[in-house]
């Protein structure tokens, strides 16, 4: 079983059915025994840094996360909490990975939305698939390049489009909605 951090973000049904087409069986929850006995853990998400955080630790499910041992798949605002610091609300973040994450500067095409690709591809996640191909993004925060990046999208400038440490992985973009490029992503991390 995939267990989906439930933590009142918002995307969770689209992930959900992206795995209920791959043959996966799924449960939304917040229950830590749940989340430390399922096969993966993924946290999705589309919301507030400062408010995700606040309900993650308010039920003591940031010392649950990082004590994870199973595959662990971030997914947008799941990158941005899986960083150590967000611009957003001032946010001290998981710090699984040594990253802050920042706002896009002032430009007229803020929130980067759309379809844009990645390159500078690293590690099992991205197995089959190309430099270059393109993938889904909705975000106004970036996390910046470190040494856990596995994979750089450029728009406005470069950015952390995965992340990879240990057991943890994460993408800014969204699989889920990145067609059979998202899909393949996903047949990954669920052979991890």
């Amino acid at each position: 079983m995939i267990a989906i951090l439930d933590y009142n973000a918002g995307n969770i049904l689209s992930v959900q059915n992206a795995f209920k087409r791959l043959g996966c069986e799924t449960r939304l929850t917040d229950n830590p025994d749940e989340l430390l006995n399922a096969e993966k853990v993924v946290i999705p998400g589309v919301g507030e840094a400062g408010s995700a955080m606040k309900y993650i630790r308010e039920r003591g499910l940031d010392k649950v996360i990082l004590s994870l041992k199973q595959p662990v798949l971030g997914i947008c605002l799941g990158l941005q909490l899986m960083c150590s610091y967000s611009d957003e609300s001032g946010t001290k973040c998981l710090g699984i990975f040594d990253a802050m994450v920042k706002k896009f500067p002032p430009f007229d095409k803020v929130p980067h939305m759309g379809w844009n690709n990645f390159s500078a591809l690293k590690g099992d996640l991205f197995k089959g698939i190309s430099q270059n191909d393109d993938v889904y993004y909705v975000h106004s925060y970036y996390a910046s390049i470190t040494l856990y990046t596995v994979a750089i999208c450029d728009y406005i400038l470069p950015f952390s489009a995965a992340l990879h440490r240990d057991n943890f992985y994460a993408t800014q973009f969204h699989p889920e909605k990145s067609a059979g490029i998202g899909e393949k992503i996903l047949q990954n991390f669920l052979q991890l």
